[in-house]
């Protein structure tokens, strides 16, 4: 299988996970994305889930459509994203708060060790070929 073939397709699922994902904040699972906002966060829990998930809905779509010069920075981006929202995740298992099918600190804490690979995805999905 040709490797540019598998990595649009790595490119599309992750975009298409994210469209997925920022829909769910605005509707199905809004509840469940609140537990990962941080009490430090300046605004409403609410108004953070649907700000991320209008955020995810972007950069999905982005990693989709971008044209072969733009991949590179969308990338790097959704990379930064990931990075940026990682305290939701240190929040839900200091917290131990429930959410997505964590209800033990074993599985919150396994899910923080998914972040780094969100990140790899990114990067790894649009680098630029030579």
């Amino acid at each position: 299988m040709d490797k540019s073939y598998l990595h649009k397709m790595a490119r599309y699922g992750l975009g298409a996970f994210l469209v997925v994902a920022g829909i769910g904040h605005l509707t199905f699972a809004r509840k469940e994305f609140q537990a990962q906002v941080p009490d430090w966060v300046p605004i409403p829990k609410d108004d953070t889930v649907l700000y991320s998930g209008f955020a995810e809905i972007a950069l999905g779509s982005a990693l989709i459509l971008a044209k072969a010069r733009q991949r590179s920075a969308v990338g790097k981006i959704a990379a930064a994203f990931f990075v940026a929202v990682f305290p939701g995740n240190i929040a839900q298992y200091q917290k131990h708060r429930d959410g997505f099918g964590l209800d033990t600190d074993t599985k919150r804490l396994g899910r923080l060790f998914f972040q780094p690979v969100l990140v790899y995805w990114a990067l790894k999905s649009t680098r630029r070929r030579k």
